[in-house]
């Protein structure tokens, strides 16, 4: 069971820190609390503590939660890899698609939620196994979530595990460059250990799971 009080705290703490960074950018930094792994209790926690936002990476554990979900209404951001035939298992429940990387997952998309709002993943850290489209592919893919009626709000990337924050300034700066040249509004980037360096970069939001909820349990 989740600690509703240590989230709360936690969250206000993360929002000084947030407030804290020397950046250019003065927009706010929208907290999405990411619950996977954490059950139920982690979204009621997240939501009695001003969080609005929740992000899922797994289908069957979005499922899972759609009661809580319901009840309690947060925003749902679905930030794993995406499978083309999980999309239409989790379409009524997903609010914004912020893993989108492929024309195929593009087409599913469209189809099962017709004018659904997408964040097209970048790969800035050169992993392929982190998902996200190259740098290289970004605009097309913009332009083909437009023409099948989706509505790109921005971009978002994974920077490098197991290294410095700092490793990820680079990769989050192209984003950033990237979101600015197109003309989006949306810049999501930072999770639990890089999220200084991501808000110094143009952030607008950052996904936080285990500094909000302490550490992740096995999955079963």
């Amino acid at each position: 069971m989740i600690d509703a009080g240590a989230v709360a705290t936690r969250l206000v703490e993360l929002r000084d820190v947030i407030a804290s960074v020397d950046r250019t950018f003065r927009h706010d930094v929208e907290v999405v609390a990411v619950t996977k792994g954490f059950g139920e209790s982690a979204i009621d926690a997240a939501v009695d503590a001003g969080c609005t936002v929740i992000g899922e990476n797994y289908a069957q554990e979005l499922v899972a939660k759609r009661n809580t979900i319901e009840r309690r209404s947060p925003k749902v951001e679905f930030i794993g890899r995406l499978q083309t035939n999980k999309v239409r298992l989790v379409a009524d429940l997903v609010d914004v698609w912020a893993s989108v990387d492929r024309a195929a997952v593009i087409g599913e998309i469209a189809k099962r939620a017709p004018g659904a709002r997408i964040l097209v993943q970048v790969d800035s850290a050169e992993d392929p196994g982190k998902g996200g489209c190259p740098v290289r592919e970004v605009a097309r893919l913009v332009s083909i979530a437009r023409d099948q009626g989706l509505v790109v709000d921005g971009l978002m990337t994974v920077g490098p595990t197991g290294r410095a924050p700092e490793a990820a300034r680079s990769g989050f700066r192209t984003v950033r460059g990237l979101v600015d040249d197109l003309g989006l509004t949306v810049c999501s980037m930072g999770m639990s250990g890089d999220l200084v360096v991501a808000i110094e970069e143009g952030a607008t939001e950052v996904r936080v799971g285990t500094a909000l909820f302490g550490p992740r349990p096995p999955r079963g």
